[in-house]
């Protein structure tokens, strides 16, 4: 359930601090009982701004998906290991493909 407070109780900014911490939510303050704005801890922003990022790179993905401009998976990590982009990378666990490749 969304916090709601009225715009006199932003006096008191240790007990909003407070507030905006142990939420994981915006905070939704009102003025004259009316919404007037929305307040949140700074780790609650970075996660909504985290998920919009990834939203939007979905939708991104999607629109490619559904345009046709998709290139199949095998292909794509061929080209990649045919490009030399794996030469830095060293043989960890995450470019575990990049070994015995060309460029590995």
């Amino acid at each position: 359930m969304p916090k709601i407070v009225p715009i006199h109780d932003l006096k008191d900014t240790n007990a909003i601090s407070k507030m905006c911490a142990e939420s994981s939510e915006p905070i939704y303050v009102t003025k004259n009982g009316y919404g007037d704005m929305v307040i949140m801890s700074m780790k609650t922003y970075d996660e909504y701004m985290l998920r919009q990022e990834i939203y939007q790179k979905l939708s991104a993905a999607e629109e490619d998906f559904h345009s046709g401009d998709v290139t199949d998976a095998e292909e794509s990590l061929q080209n990649f290991l045919e490009s030399g982009a794996c030469q830095d990378m060293g043989s960890s666990a995450i470019f575990a493909p990049c070994v015995g490749s060309k460029g590995g």
